[in-house]
């Protein structure tokens, strides 16, 4: 059977073990999670599924970029005191490196070890996420924190924006570039809430049309990047503040 992403992604979060490794011992167990956790304690990766209740709720995020690539690694763990470990930190940056020179599949692959060993010596559940990004005029933003990071790509190359567009979205988490980007399923789910939220306003359902416009209208500024009011100048947009240039990708991660 298809094994999903978001499949692999569950049972990533459960164990802390690699995609790569979740994925084989799904499709090994046709699809099903707790069999699939079973297989991995065969095959060795007991410790981490024995754990898989633990919820990972601290870690870390780092981004780097290197030339026209750019790699976001984000490193859970269950407690803030492991997330400060040296061996945890290090561990992230070079998933990082990796990924920079193999591939974030291949990174995962070949981290997998490393992470297994720095679970039975630290005692918690891990998990290992890598996202990359690829092409010129990408900036990168890592909150002080170090619990957000932000990759953006823009059409036309400028570090300064890049950086400065990099951090708005840290700030303001917007989940899409533009308005039209909103899918009309999440829109519609919105309005069933608009309209049972106007009823015990009171408002005459004459009305209702109209009022899901302009909602609607908002609600997809409010989630749109481009139309978010530039976190460094509240009086212009991020699409004001761009000045002709636009973005063409971006992703965030954080703890």
């Amino acid at each position: 059977m298809s094994i999903t992403a978001a499949q692999v992604n569950d049972l990533r979060q459960r164990t802390g073990i690699s995609m790569m490794q979740c994925k084989k011992a799904l499709e090994e167990a046709n699809g099903n999670e707790e069999k699939a956790i079973e297989i991995l304690r065969k095959k060795g990766a007991a410790k981490a599924a024995e754990k898989a209740d633990r919820v990972m709720k601290e870690g870390i995020v780092i981004a780097e970029v290197k030339g026209d690539k750019a790699v976001v690694v984000k490193l859970t763990c269950e407690t803030d005191f492991v997330s400060k470990n040296p061996e945890f930190i290090a561990l992230a940056n070079k998933a990082a490196a990796e990924a920079l020179k193999k591939g974030a599949e291949k990174a995962e692959a070949v981290m997998a070890d490393e992470l297994k060993a720095l679970f039975v010596r630290l005692g918690e559940n891990m998990a290992l996420e890598i996202k990359m990004m690829e092409g010129k005029g990408i900036g990168t933003y890592i909150h002080t924190t170090g619990k957000i990071a932000t990759l953006v790509r823009l059409k036309d190359s400028d570090e300064d924006k890049a950086r400065d567009i990099a951090m708005h979205i840290a700030a303001m988490s917007p989940k899409h570039i533009n308005p039209e980007d909103v899918p009309t399923a999440e829109v519609e789910k919105e309005k069933e809430i608009w309209k049972e939220l106007l009823k015990k306003e009171g408002k005459p359902e004459a009305m209702f049309d109209k009022i899901m416009i302009g909602k609607e209208r908002k609600y997809r500024e409010e989630n749109a990047l481009s139309k978010q009011s530039f976190v460094k100048n509240g009086d212009q947009t991020v699409e004001q503040y761009l000045s002709g240039n636009t973005v063409i990708e971006f992703m965030r991660k954080s703890i």
